[in-house]
């Protein structure tokens, strides 16, 4: 028999967590262990015991909100695999949420089909990748939770390009690198799309998971 997976849901829409609960309970192999209207209310029922195996995160709850929890799983419950889910598309929020921790992130209109594709996933692999999430770019950054590793790639980066990574896992815009750089957004540009190259990227959140990956910035 299959082992039952157990899924901790955290969002402020009371309707929202309930119609996702029953969704979830149709899933075989999965059942909802509890739903937690915040952040919390969360932290409160893992203190107590009742520890998933994956916790679906909102985002934008009342603070706590969901870049905070999400960090603070991952500090006192490294086990549980957090998956992000949001109506939040933009590349910052989910290269913050990376960074703290999530081992993916789903939009909140996915199809069922890629809800239950992600539980998958993230149970056999440790991560999933998305339209949002690539496989190129989990690969090339390889697991999330693994030892460091040194690619070849890492010893042809210059001091410049190390500085631009460092300063791309912000959330600083890249206007705003080029100004901490004191060079033209071109040049800016050109560090990004060099960087691409070299490495075998083709986002920015790519940039990031690569530069936590090998110790380049930290969390």
């Amino acid at each position: 028999m299959n082992e039952m997976r157990q899924i901790g849901i955290v969002d402020d829409n009371a309707m929202f967590r309930k119609g996702l609960a029953a969704l979830i309970n149709l899933f075989a192999g999965y059942r909802v262990a509890f739903d937690s209207g915040g952040g919390d209310e969360c932290m409160a029922t893992l203190r107590a015991g009742n520890i998933p195996d994956i916790l679906l995160m909102d985002i934008a709850m009342p603070q706590p909100d969901g870049y905070v929890v999400t960090a603070w799983v991952k500090d006192y419950y490294p086990d549980v695999r957090v998956l992000a889910l949001s109506t939040m598309d933009s590349e910052k929020a989910i290269i913050r949420m990376v960074k703290n921790g999530a081992r993916g992130y789903i939009l909140k209109d996915a199809d069922p089909a890629e809800l239950r594709k992600s539980f998958d996933e993230v149970m056999a692999l440790g991560y999933y990748y998305n339209d949002l999430v690539t496989r190129k770019v989990l690969h090339s950054a390889q697991a999330i939770d693994g030892e460091a590793a040194t690619p070849a790639g890492l010893l042809r980066l210059t001091d410049r390009e190390v500085q631009f990574l460092r300063l791309a896992c912000s959330e600083k815009t890249y206007v705003e690198i080029a100004a901490d750089m004191f060079v033209s957004e071109r040049t800016v540009d050109g560090y990004r799309d060099t960087l691409f190259k070299k490495l075998g990227i083709c986002s920015r959140v790519g940039l990031v998971l690569y530069a936590l990956r090998n110790g380049i910035a930290r969390l």
